[in-house]
């Protein structure tokens, strides 16, 4: 299936078999796929871009319909559609057209629910080479992602090294540290415990809303500073009244709540636990001898982004990356900046992003 709008072609691929690296097997998987600019197959000038925890393929869009990445994604704008093609894919275990917990099962004809299998980084990225291949697309001008798209990009380089001239890693680590992995497991037990989660198997009904809204707050705490949330709330009230009364509501709280509400809206539960155990359990050195060995495995040209403030995947981690990539010969460029806004950085300071991006995709050393 095939759409187009405003220059963006939406399709659907299907994989008739993908084995996970937990053993299980998936038929008919779909996996939902948009592409942004000039393209057709055998083309060399594809550019893959790799969406974070609750992202999608829809990074592009229009005023009507606006994508996640629309201030770095278009005519002219650092990822350039003039001159690149961008490939986008909502990954496997998402909501969002390609196949996840509350997809339909072939065999029992029942969404997957409590049934869907454990996936891995690795599985999304396997997953994506074999979309690749069947859209007749053999080498990739770039692969870029932040967070949870950045371990994308970091397994894609050391799955399929000759893949891609140049990788860009944002907001991203080779692994979860422990911090992010209790955040992490505050959220699941914010799911799980809501009496609607129905072990899991909750379809046709919504579903632990009220425990999905929650997970999402304690991720927006992790995502932002304790600046930024000082700076715009403060101790401000949402609404006048007594502060000493249980309805006094503190403008932070409906922050909070707001964003929680938000997500329900448009984010399935199952997929939420299914994307953060793949992320915890992320480890590019898992059994290649540790993460330095693995980036031996590197050939790109690698531009690792961090955010100094970013409380999810903290700087040291993206320097880290860095120096094990310079130990292993390797051509990297290491580019930071401090934010307010923390890990949700990348999706909003664009003009921070815009420049060493620009100029990496054109063979420019990059301001560091």
């Amino acid at each position: 299936m095939k759409t187009a709008e405003k220059g963006v072609e939406r399709r659907q691929v299907r994989v008739d078999r993908f084995l996970l690296e937990c053993g299980k097997e998936l038929t008919a998987v779909e996996v939902a796929v948009e592409i942004a600019g000039a393209w057709k197959p055998g083309q060399d000038n594809v550019i893959l871009i790799c969406h974070a925890l609750t992202g999608d393929a829809h990074a592009v869009g229009d005023e009507r319909d606006p994508g996640w990445w629309d201030e770095l994604v278009g005519r002219g704008k650092p990822l350039d559609t003039d001159r690149f093609a961008m490939i986008t894919m909502n990954v496997l275990g998402g909501c969002n057209g390609t196949t996840g917990p509350a997809s339909i099962c072939p065999q029992s004809g029942r969404p997957y629910g409590s049934s869907f299998p454990l996936v891995t980084i690795r599985d999304m990225v396997r997953l994506q080479r074999q979309v690749l291949a069947q859209m007749k697309v053999d080498h990739l001008q770039a692969i870029v992602g932040g967070s949870m798209g950045g371990m994308m990009v970091l397994e894609w380089g050391i799955l399929y090294p000759e893949m891609s001239r140049r990788l860009i890693p944002i907001a991203t680590a080779p692994s979860l540290n422990a911090m992010a992995i209790a955040f992490n497991e505050i959220a699941r037990q914010a799911i799980r415990s809501d009496p609607a989660f129905a072990g899991g198997d909750y379809y046709p009904d919504s579903g632990p809303i009220r425990g999905l809204a929650v997970a999402r707050m304690v991720g927006m705490v992790t995502y932002r500073t304790p600046r930024l949330f000082e700076h715009r709330f403060g101790r401000n009230l949402q609404r006048s009244g007594p502060l000493l009364n249980q309805e006094s509501l503190f403008q932070v709280e409906s922050y909070l709540r707001y964003q929680g509400n938000k997500l329900v809206d448009r984010f399935d539960a199952n997929s939420y636990l299914t994307l953060l155990k793949a992320m915890d359990t992320h480890d590019i050195g898992r059994g290649r001898e540790g993460a330095r060995r693995a980036l031996a495995r590197v050939q790109a040209a690698v531009l690792v982004i961090g955010i100094e403030d970013d409380q999810l995947f903290p700087a040291y981690q993206q320097r880290e990356l860095h120096r094990w990539l310079i130990a292993e010969g390797k051509e990297s460029y290491l580019f930071t900046f401090p934010s307010d806004y923390g890990h949700d950085a990348f999706l909003v300071q664009f003009d921070k992003l815009a420049p060493p991006i620009q100029a990496f995709l054109s063979d420019t050393v990059p301001t560091v």
